[in-house]
């Protein structure tokens, strides 16, 4: 998921009892199955020392076949142990695939995301689209439970998203893609044919969406809002008009790892399904009796070569000029760090220089995210939060991720969405 997404906000099944599998044939060639092996070990290995279960982490590995069991039994206990009395519409669905993906019961969860989906409406039909990414969860979750006790509850979710008016955004859409996926090869027989034409309008809208975003290198949106496309693309029953070139996209995206771009536990549990050749519509066909336990297999692929610890200049700006909020500013600094740095280490050197340069994060299931700069906080209520860019490009990293480049402007500017 970009950033921005972050900073706001984180898959055709034959017929139902058959095993969900992908259309498409691509996958990853043997020889480069190493580097699959290694992200996936590195995503395991994280979730050990994680602040709190991760339930997107636990799915991913469920759905690849796990290597650490002992990862897998503590997310699942620390999961099914879990408060679920706070989370949003969109955590509660994750946790519930998730322990459906370890064959535990989710029926209390399941009945209070029911509950709250049964009243659940979008703000206005200028909602943003990513408003739609939690209940697209839901909707997800809810089908793979009883799609028949779900059917009004998803077609009203899929009214509400053919009349949304705002701005496409991939990963809602890839969600969305699944979710109605699900519905539409789980229609009761009997059920009355409308909720099929329902379903199938409103995946024809959301597939030809993502579809206008696959890229000539077959990123689809960008690198971190790939992997869901891919599920979605891979399942969904009505094809865009736009070929995909599914094996492009794997290149790429393999060509992305080797480059290490995937570190983030959260960026690898959504890319991961996709490499397997398994989607979240499998969720419910995990097989939960491994015979014994699958060691990893490092990467092959060469370390990069040593560096000298030189220092890099980067110049970073905060913005306020948002009307209505008090304290505007804009304000830049020149920082120096050592190279390689991330961008995380660039605001703590400039609050080190300059107070005003003051922040505070907050951790989410995909890492540190700034949730206030120089005592200006981001407000869901006012749908505001700190958006970071390159230039003028927003950037679809975090601030413990991003690895910043010499001489470049680095902008932290309040925004309204």
């Amino acid at each position: 998921m970009a950033c921005s997404a972050l900073c706001l906000l984180s898959l055709l099944w034959a017929a139902a009892g058959t095993s969900a599998q992908t259309q498409s044939s691509c996958s990853v060639p043997p020889a480069q199955q190493p580097l699959v092996h290694g992200i996936q070990a590195l995503m395991e290995s994280s979730a050990a020392n994680a602040a709190f279960p991760n339930p997107s982490v636990l799915i991913a590995m469920n759905l690849a076949g796990a290597y650490n069991l002992d990862v897998q039994k503590l997310l699942t206990l620390e999961l099914m142990a879990s408060d679920t009395a706070d989370l949003t519409v969109g955590q509660l669905a994750l946790t519930i695939m998730a322990l459906t993906s370890s064959c535990r019961d989710a029926g209390t969860q399941v009945k209070s995301l029911r509950r709250q989906m049964e009243t659940w409406a979008p703000s206005s039909l200028n909602a943003p689209a990513t408003s739609f990414y939690g209940p697209s969860l839901a909707i997800l979750a809810l089908c793979q439970q009883n799609s028949e006790l779900t059917l009004p509850i998803a077609a009203r979710f899929a009214k509400a998203l053919l009349a949304n008016a705002s701005p496409f955004n991939v990963d809602t859409g890839a969600v969305a893609t699944l979710a109605l996926t699900c519905m539409y090869n789980k229609i009761p027989v009997g059920s009355e044919e409308g909720y099929r034409v329902l379903f199938g309008q409103a995946l024809k809208a959301t597939v030809e969406n993502i579809s206008t975003r696959i890229k000539d290198n077959g990123i689809i949106g960008d690198t971190y809002s790939t992997g869901l496309a891919m599920q979605a693309l891979s399942v969904t029953p009505e094809k865009p008009n736009k070929e995909w070139d599914c094996k492009k996209t794997m290149d790429i995206i393999l060509n992305k790892i080797q480059q290490g771009k995937f570190h983030n536990p959260m960026a690898i549990a959504q890319i991961l399904p996709s490499l397997k050749s398994k989607t979240y519509l499998d969720v419910t066909r995990v097989s939960c009796s491994p015979d014994h336990e699958v060691k990893p297999i490092q990467p092959n692929h060469p370390s990069p070569a040593p560096t000298s610890a030189s220092n890099i200049t980067v110049t970073y700006t905060i913005n306020n000029q948002l009307r209505g909020v008090d304290l505007l500013f804009n304000v830049t600094i020149d920082v120096s760090v050592r190279s390689g740095s991330v961008l995380l280490v660039v605001l703590q050197e400039a609050e080190r220089k300059n107070p005003i340069f003051r922040f505070k994060t907050t951790m989410t299931s995909w890492g540190l995210v700034v949730s206030s700069i120089n005592d200006i906080a981001e407000n869901v209520n006012h749908k505001t939060y700190w958006q970071f860019l390159s230039g003028k490009t927003p950037l679809n990293e975090g601030v413990a991720d991003y690895i910043p480049f010499n001489h470049e402007h680095v902008t932290a500017n309040f925004t309204q969405y």
